[in-house]
C-alpha cells in the first residue's frame, strides 16, 4: 500500500435485507481501486448496529457509550475520505445514515465526502440533505456526484451490468477526481497544522 495514495471508505448507508446498496458500492470502490492515486474499502453500516443516537454529548465533546458507535469512529479515523451510498426515503436518506453520521466526530474532520444516490430522482433530496449534514460536520462535500435515475436502477436490479452503463462512469469519474483532490489537498493541510502545533 503505497503512502501517496489516498485512503477512501465506501459507506454502505442502508441495512436492508434486500438493499440495492451493495450494487454502486462495489462499482464506485473497484473504481476507485484501479486508479493509481487512490484505494478504497467498502465499510458496511450492517457491522455498525449503533442505537439511535441519544448520547449526553455530540462525540465532538464526549466519548461515546455506544461501543458499536466507537468502533464505527475508529473505522472513520482510517480513512482520507468517504463516499456514501445514498438511498433516497420520503425526500431524505436513510435513517441508518444520518444516525451514522451523528456519531461521526473528529474523525471525519475537513475531510471529503463525496455522494452515490439513486431512487426516483437519483436520490437527488437525499444527496443534498446529506450535503448540509456533511458541511455542520466540517466536511468538504464535493460538486460532483452519482445519481442513479429510477430507469437505471430497475435495469440494474433486473441484471444490467452497472459498469456498462456509461453515463454513470461519466459521473464516477467526476466524483473520483473531486474525492482525490480535495482528499489529498486536506491531508496536506492537516499534516502542515499538526506539524505548526507540535513546533
Amino acid at each position: 500500500m503505497s503512502s501517496s495514495k489516498v485512503r477512501i471508505a465506501v459507506v454502505i448507508g442502508s441495512i436492508r435485507e434486500k438493499r440495492f446498496a451493495e450494487k454502486p458500492a462495489r462499482w464506485i470502490a473497484g473504481l476507485v481501486n484501479q486508479r493509481d492515486d487512490a484505494e478504497a474499502e467498502i465499510v458496511d453500516l450492517k457491522d455498525y448496529p449503533m442505537a439511535m443516537f441519544a448520547e449526553d454529548a455530540s462525540p465532538l465533546w464526549a466519548p461515546s457509550k455506544d461501543e458499536h458507535a466507537r468502533r464505527w469512529q475508529a473505522r472513520l479515523d482510517e480513512f482520507d475520505g468517504y463516499i456514501f451510498t445514498a438511498a433516497e426515503y420520503n425526500h431524505a436518506p436513510t435513517g441508518v445514515l444520518k444516525n451514522a453520521f451523528d456519531y461521526a466526530g473528529s474523525q471525519v474532520l475537513r475531510k471529503p465526502a463525496g455522494f452515490v444516490g439513486y431512487g426516483g430522482v437519483g436520490g437527488a433530496r437525499a444527496v443534498e440533505h446529506l450535503r448540509l449534514i456533511a458541511g455542520e460536520l466540517q466536511m468538504a462535500p464535493v460538486r460532483a456526484a452519482v445519481h442513479i435515475l429510477r430507469n437505471d436502477f430497475v435495469a440494474i436490479m433486473q441484471g444490467q451490468d452497472i459498469a456498462e452503463l456509461a453515463h454513470l462512469k461519466e459521473g464516477a469519474d467526476g466524483l473520483l477526481n473531486d474525492m482525490v483532490w480535495w482528499a489529498r489537498a486536506l491531508r496536506a493541510a492537516r499534516a502542515a497544522e499538526e506539524q505548526a502545533r507540535a513546533a
